[in-house]
C-alpha cells in the first residue's frame, strides 16, 4: 500500500489554517501545518495560504522564509499551491488602496481592486476552467467560495514552445478575473477549496493526486 503524500502548509502567521490541514485530510494527503524549512522545502506538496492585505502576507513570507522555499521548490519542480492571497503574492505586484507592494515575482503581472458595484466579492461563484485542467477535473461545472476585493486580471506570462502553456480559470464579479492557474509545479486558486464543500475536497484531491 503507498503512502499518502506528504503536504506541508506553510505556517507564517496569516490567518487560520487549520481548516486547510483538515481539508487536506479529506483529500487523502498527509498534511501537516509547519514552519519548519526543511519539511517545507522536502514535502511531495507545499500549500500557501494567506489571509489579509497584500503587504501583510508578502512581508510575513519574507520574514518566516517562504519566498526562499517557493523559489528552491520551484527550481526542483516540486508542487506549490497557492490560495487565495496566498495566489496574489505570486505575482509581481500587489495595488491596494494606491500603495504599490512588490510581490514574489513568481507571474508576472499586478493584483488590483476588482471592478465591481460590492466589494468585497463574497460567496459562491462558477469558474470556466482552462482546458486540459487538473485541478477542476470532474468539478467543470461546480461552485466555489470567494472571499477578496482584489485579484489578477489579466495574465502577462509569455510562454514559448516546448514548454506547455498555463492553464487558466477564470470567473466573472463585475470584469472576469483569475479564479486559477496551473503553471508546471505552480497552481493556486483565488477561491478558498477549504471552505468549498464537497467541490473544494475534491479540487484538493485532484492536487494532491497529482503529487
Amino acid at each position: 500500500m503507498t503512502s499518502a503524500p506528504r503536504v506541508a502548509v506553510f505556517d507564517y502567521e496569516s490567518g487560520n489554517v487549520h481548516s486547510a490541514v483538515k481539508a487536506l485530510v479529506a483529500a487523502g494527503a498527509d498534511a501537516v501545518l509547519t514552519r519548519d524549512k526543511k519539511l517545507a522545502l522536502e514535502a511531495d506538496g507545499l500549500v500557501v495560504p494567506g489571509v489579509g492585505a497584500f503587504q501583510a502576507v508578502r512581508d510575513a513570507l519574507y520574514a518566516h522564509g517562504g519566498d526562499e522555499i517557493i523559489d528552491r521548490r520551484l527550481a526542483g519542480g516540486r508542487p506549490v499551491l497557492g490560495i487565495c492571497v496566498g495566489m496574489q503574492v505570486l505575482f509581481a505586484h500587489g495595488v491596494e488602496r494606491g500603495h504599490d507592494t512588490e510581490g514574489l515575482g513568481e507571474w508576472p503581472g499586478a493584483v488590483t481592486e476588482l471592478n465591481a458595484p460590492v466589494l468585497p466579492h463574497m460567496g459562491w461563484n462558477t469558474v470556466e476552467p482552462g482546458a486540459d485542467s487538473v485541478l477542476f477535473r470532474g468539478i467543470e461545472e461546480e461552485r466555489f467560495y470567494f472571499v477578496h476585493s482584489y485579484a489578477a486580471q489579466s495574465w502577462e506570462l509569455d510562454v514559448i514552445p516546448p514548454f506547455p502553456q498555463p492553464v487558466l480559470t477564470w470567473t466573472t464579479y463585475g470584469d472576469p478575473f483569475l479564479a486559477a492557474v496551473e503553471n508546471g509545479p505552480l497552481s493556486a486558486t483565488q477561491f478558498h477549496p477549504e471552505k468549498s464543500g464537497d467541490a473544494g475536497i475534491q479540487l484538493l484531491r485532484n492536487w494532491v493526486g497529482s503529487l
